[in-house]
C-alpha cells in the first residue's frame, strides 16, 4: 500500500487501477453533465429501442454530430474563406473531427482512463479501416452499380455510423 502522503482524496494510490476506476466514475463536471444529458435523451426513447441501444450510442451520436459540423465549417472556412486547396480543406477538416470525437468521447462518452497511447492507436487503425471501407470502398461500389452518389454516400455514411460506435465500443474503449 502506498504511504499517506501519496495517497488522494479517494484514499487510493494515484497509479493503482481502483484509483483509476474511482476517478473514471467520480469524473468532471463537463462529463457528469453530459453523462446526464445522454442518459435523459437515452431515457426519451421508446422502451424496446432502449433495450438494444445503450446510452453511449445516444453520447455517441451527439458527439458524431457535433464534429461533423466542426469538419463542414473547417472545410468551408479552410476552402471558401481562406482558399486552401479542396484536399487539403477535406483532411484537415477530417483529421480535426476525428480527432475532436476521439477526445470527446474518451472523456465524456465512454469515460476511459486506460492508456491514452493504446488507445489512440486502436483509434487511428479504425479510422483508417473506416475510411477505406466505408468511404471509399462501399460508396464506391454502390455508385458503380447505379446507385445515386449522394445515396452512396448516405448508405456508406449509415455503415460507418455503426461501424465506428462498434469498434469504440468495443476495440477502442473497451473495458477490462
Amino acid at each position: 500500500m502506498a504511504s499517506a502522503s501519496h495517497l488522494t482524496a479517494t484514499g487510493t494510490a494515484p497509479g493503482c487501477a481502483r484509483h483509476r476506476e474511482t476517478a473514471r466514475r467520480r469524473g468532471t463536471p463537463a462529463a457528469d453533465r453530459f453523462t446526464l444529458a445522454r442518459d435523459r435523451v437515452h431515457g426519451l426513447l421508446p422502451a424496446v429501442l432502449r433495450l438494444v441501444v445503450p446510452a453511449t450510442a445516444v453520447g455517441f451520436a451527439a458527439i458524431s454530430t457535433f464534429t461533423y459540423a466542426v469538419d463542414l465549417t473547417l472545410l468551408a472556412v479552410l476552402f471558401d474563406g481562406l482558399g486552401v486547396p479542396y484536399p487539403l480543406a477535406v483532411t484537415v477538416g477530417y483529421v480535426v473531427a476525428f480527432g475532436l470525437a476521439f477526445v470527446l468521447n474518451r472523456r465524456l462518452n465512454f469515460r476511459s482512463t486506460d492508456h491514452v497511447g493504446r488507445q489512440s492507436a486502436r483509434y487511428v487503425a479504425t479510422v483508417v479501416v473506416n475510411y477505406l471501407l466505408f468511404i471509399l470502398l462501399l460508396s464506391s461500389v454502390l455508385e458503380a452499380v447505379a446507385t445515386n452518389y449522394l445515396l452512396a454516400r448516405l448508405i456508406a455514411g449509415a455503415c460507418e455510423a455503426v461501424f465506428m460506435y462498434l469498434m469504440m465500443r468495443l476495440v477502442v474503449f473497451r473495458r477490462a
